[in-house]
């Protein structure tokens, strides 16, 4: 029983999602109002880069453990962790009905970030597309 609620909720299948090589996409990452960085993916890559105004506020704000180097722009051909749990197990039968009716690409690491990611009970960090 166990193994069929894992199987039915679990996120074993985004292993195949991808990144198109020719699409690109911009997010936001905001928190309380303060825009905390930029996610973006172009040409295969994902990169995040802080905002100035997050730099200013670190008073208030620690920075992304996955991200401590506030001044770099950071490079990866994988999502990292912290963005991809905001991509629900795609096994979901709701889920599923979402993306069937709303057309999206279910191996678009991307477009299901986008359509699912904008929130998420895990961290108070609203990512935003456009």
């Amino acid at each position: 029983m166990l193994n069929k609620l894992i199987n039915l909720f679990g996120k074993g299948d985004e292993d195949e999602t991808h990144l198109p090589e020719n699409e690109s996409y911009n997010f936001r990452l905001m928190v309380d109002n303060l825009e905390v960085g930029t996610l973006r993916c172009e040409s295969g890559f994902w990169f995040f880069k802080y905002s100035d105004e997050f730099k200013k506020h670190l008073q208030e704000y620690k920075p992304l453990t996955e991200f401590p180097d506030l001044e770099k722009e950071y490079q990866d051909d994988f999502l990292w962790p912290f963005f991809k749990i905001r991509i629900p197990g795609l096994k979901q039968p709701a889920i599923q009905e979402i993306i069937k009716r709303e057309k999206i690409d279910q191996m678009n690491e991307a477009a299901l970030l986008k359509r699912f990611g904008e929130r998420t009970i895990a961290n108070p960090y609203q990512l935003l597309a456009g």
